[in-house]
């Protein structure tokens, strides 16, 4: 692996552990004015708004330059 495409890696994972908890808490706050916490829809759509950013990543990161 080149030194570059392991930068990249490192970055594309913090921004998407960043996005997974950020989604986490948004939908446990809104399920919470709701009234009741559905873990599995919290999950679900963390667990997709990671790989949105990981696949969102691949266009490119400006913490890693060409």
């Amino acid at each position: 692996m080149t030194k570059n495409f392991i930068k990249w890696l490192k970055a594309a994972a913090v921004r998407a552990i960043k996005t997974v908890a950020q989604t986490a808490v948004a939908t446990i706050g809104t399920s919470a004015v709701m009234g009741d916490v559905n873990w599995i829809m919290v999950a679900s759509a963390s667990a997709l708004a990671g790989v949105l950013s990981l696949l969102t990543s691949v266009a490119g990161l400006p913490e890693v330059e060409d």
